[in-house]
């Protein structure tokens, strides 16, 4: 393409009125160019991203820091409660990505932001996108901590939880600090894998990632087995334990860990536009959300089944001890390291679109940032070093996720679908759709809400404590 016919386009993709204003992906102005491509890349040698490789990438985008949260909400609910809402996590996200997926079709929208655009505007689409970004921010956040965590270790209930490089090498306090670790790891394995430009990129390190997932839960569950056979492990509540006003409130801190923990709708266009047969989206959809609640369940069963009323809220700071079974000292190493490699191979998958929405917000106008190196280059470094910031500040995962399930979370899987919806544009909206909109909405509202005041609750409580 000739500069001059590149100048000519860029002219008619910034007057366009029906050219979303956020390309999820730089391919898109190929295809603005080429009206002929639809889904697929215009690069020499890529014929379109396969079933397989977006069932991984959409699977590692869903399986991230939220499963080691889970098992403390088990702690909270009780068994039959916490598998209930997992279950009906999935089936509401399931139902909120097939209706956003239905209206992008009918207003050709190739983007989560420009199919807020097409049914409420700008202001939609700027709500939407800040939205995204509070929530991949967010998520991005809790990884580095969780990595942290796992290399130098941390802080719980006034014990201390050695990291691996600190049982592994003893306390060096120059490369054995969680900064230092922090930010070796972000230059040397972070930083190379949110420089590719094209999602489908990813497709081997999420397939890894997802492998090491399940490499977790195989062994929690393997010890967890070996433990209840030896009688060693009671049978946790079936449901909550009510001791105190106290206790009911915190019930509600359980929501936003739940609802982050399915939370892919971002990531859904950029995997679907490099699809060589987008019409499967929503098969792959259906069988990410399958894997990744078996994956759940698992986890958060054995997890608290293991651990019982001692499960910490990063149940990954429960494995540096002793298991009471053998090599119990490797299966501690074995957990963390396949599990902190598998956040640092998520971590790419939530930034590329945390990427593409801070671009879109911020250069609405401008050529897709993967034809612009400075622009794309200049928004990661500025991106991961507030990630690496926020990891070295933010006390602890339930806090993060707290403040962003709670808000920006709750927004991007429930409320914008629903309200979608409801809007309805093109007039294609169903009975059940609106349906479980109406049920959706006020749900999602009342549950952010009681998170939010439970919090505060919980807080004023927890200071009250030790203050006394």
């Amino acid at each position: 393409m000739s500069l001059m016919s590149a100048t000519a386009g860029d002219r008619s993709f910034r007057r366009g009125p029906k050219t979303p204003l956020l390309p999820e992906n730089h391919y898109q102005y190929d295809k603005h160019y080429h009206p002929h491509h639809h889904g697929t890349e215009h690069f020499e040698g890529f014929d379109g991203a396969s079933f397989s490789g977006a069932v991984f990438n959409l699977s590692t985008t869903i399986v991230g820091a939220g499963i080691m949260a889970l098992p403390a909400t088990f702690k909270q609910l009780g068994l039959i409660p916490g598998v209930t809402l997992i279950i009906l996590a999935a089936l509401l996200t399931e139902f909120s990505i097939d209706m956003i997926l239905r209206f992008s079709k009918a207003s050709k929208s190739t983007s989560y932001a420009s199919v807020a655009g097409d049914s409420f505007g700008v202001f939609g689409r700027t709500i939407s996108q800040v939205c995204i970004i509070v929530n991949n921010l967010g998520m991005l956040v809790v990884y580095l901590i969780i990595i942290g965590d796992v290399l130098a270790g941390t802080w719980t209930m006034g014990l201390r939880h050695r990291g691996l490089m600190e049982e592994w090498f003893g306390q060096q306090w120059w490369w054995t600090s969680r900064s230092i670790l922090l930010l070796l790891t972000t230059c040397f394995v972070i930083a190379p894998l949110i420089s590719f430009k094209r999602v489908d990129s990813l497709r081997y390190t999420s397939a890894l990632s997802v492998g090491l997932a399940v490499v977790f839960v195989a062994i929690t569950a393997g010890v967890t087995i070996v433990k209840m056979l030896e009688g060693t492990i009671k049978m946790p509540p079936l449901f909550p334990e009510l001791v105190d006003q106290a206790a009911f409130w915190k019930l509600f801190t359980t929501i936003p860990i739940l609802v982050t923990a399915y939370i892919c709708h971002h990531n859904v266009h950029p995997i679907e536009n490099e699809l060589t047969d987008p019409s499967q989206m929503k098969s792959i959809v259906r069988t990410s959300l399958i894997l990744c609640s078996s994956v759940y369940v698992a986890t958060s069963f054995f997890g608290f089944l293991l651990f019982g009323e001692q499960t910490l809220d990063d149940v990954l700071a429960n494995f540096d001890g002793d298991l009471g079974v053998p090599y119990s000292s490797l299966l501690d190493d074995v957990i963390r390291v396949s599990y902190g490699v598998h956040l640092m191979l998520v971590f790419p998958i939530v930034f590329y679109s945390l990427r593409l929405n801070v671009d879109g917000l911020l250069f609405p106008h401008a050529i897709p940032i993967g034809y612009d190196n400075k622009r794309f280059y200049s928004l990661t470094a500025c991106l991961m070093g507030f990630i690496f910031l926020g990891a070295n500040s933010v006390p602890s995962i339930w806090d993060a996720f707290q403040f962003t399930g709670a808000t920006a979370t709750i927004s991007v899987g429930y409320i914008f679908p629903a309200a979608i919806a409801l809007r309805d544009n093109h007039g294609i909206a169903t009975r059940k759709d609106r349906l479980i909109s109406w049920v959706m909405i006020p749900l999602a509202v009342l549950s952010s809400t009681v998170a939010i005041l439970s919090d505060i609750y919980s807080f004023f409580v927890t200071n009250k404590g030790h203050e006394t």
